[in-house]
């Protein structure tokens, strides 16, 4: 049971590296873009745990680059990776034109990304936010920057990057292929990863690859459950054909309401809509061994089904075998 067809399908990958000391995501970003090439630099979105009472995560924008070649087509994406610290150094001062951006609402930082600018510093972020707000940035010592509503409650703080946070880096690539052969999807993660390698990045200590799969196919009610019921059983097995990483944070099983409502005797019949009203109060989390989560909910920009227990790698070779091990497992459900 493909519901991706036969072969190897169109796919996203995202691959965990780290940065030797001394040098950091963007330097690879420079190197993938080539010297005809361009790099930009975006808002990547990400969350933390919190230490504060009432308040489980802090929501964060830390800076990403977009490598484009010569022609402008994208090459990938680098971004930090919260999940990495192993390799890290938290008591490593910040460098100079690194800093994050951090909010307790998650909303506020969606209207950062939107109205600021990630090549302006921490005035080119939070100068545009405060505006919306008719409030100034706030300079406080260390560095940092800060938002309050005109009733001084907390909007954003903008802050240094601490800790060697330059260094982690996850490779995004852009969907690749469908290819005819296998070699070829290899050769396109290669020319992503052997310049990491040749730059002296490494595979952290917390490292996994995700790959990324159209959801569209999953969209479908008999469908959907038919795949759900049929790997449920299976995934324990399939983490250690794949050799999951026992470092990697952020995995888990389906949660059992979620076994429950597809296996209700009406599931397979319903239209994908009346699906769906069933499935979405279930609340899936992302942070699963796989990610249906898109797939129900329609995320903006990631129409994909996620399989996030590949191990971390610094070659195509094995990234390739771990996708075509998940399809053989399809495979064997018929």
């Amino acid at each position: 049971m493909r519901p991706w067809g036969q072969g190897l399908p169109r796919v996203g990958v995202e691959l965990e590296l780290m940065a030797p000391k001394g040098r950091s995501r963007l330097d690879l970003a420079r190197v993938l873009a080539g010297p005809g090439g361009r790099v930009l630099p975006f808002l990547h979105p990400d969350s933390e745990p919190s230490l504060v009472p009432g308040q489980p995560v802090f929501n964060n924008l830390t800076q990403g680059f977009v490598a484009l070649d010569e022609t402008g087509v994208e090459v990938a994406r680098l971004v930090d990776d919260i999940t990495l610290q192993a390799d890290l150094d938290p008591a490593a001062p910040p460098l100079p034109g690194w800093w994050r951006v951090v909010s307790d609402d998650r909303r506020l930082l969606h209207l950062a990304r939107r109205h600021g600018r990630a090549d302006g510093g921490l005035e080119g972020v939070l100068s545009p936010l405060g505006a919306l707000f008719g409030v100034a940035v706030e300079s406080l010592p260390g560095g940092m920057r800060r938002l309050r509503d005109p009733d001084g409650m907390p909007i954003a703080l903008g802050a240094p990057l601490p800790g060697e946070r330059e260094r982690p880096c996850e490779i995004i690539t852009p969907p690749l292929g469908p290819f005819a052969h296998r070699d070829a999807l290899v050769a396109a993660l290669e020319a992503r990863l052997a310049p990491a390698r040749d730059l002296g990045f490494f595979v952290p200590v917390e490292a996994a690859v995700h790959l990324h799969l159209d959801a569209g196919p999953l969209r479908n009610s008999a469908t959907f459950a038919a795949f759900v019921l049929g790997l449920a059983p299976l995934i324990p097995d399939l983490r250690l054909q794949l050799g999951t990483n026992p470092q990697n944070r952020r995995l888990g099983a389906w949660p059992p309401a979620l076994l429950q409502a597809v296996a209700q005797p009406d599931f397979a019949g319903l239209p994908w809509p009346a699906a769906l009203e069933r499935l979405r109060p279930l609340a899936l989390s992302k942070y699963m061994d796989l990610n249906l989560r898109n797939v129900v909910h329609d995320v903006p920009g990631k129409p994909t089904f996620e399989v996030r227990i590949l191990p971390g790698a610094l070659f195509g070779e094995p990234v390739v075998a771990g996708l075509e091990a998940f399809l053989a497992l399809l495979d064997e459900l018929g």
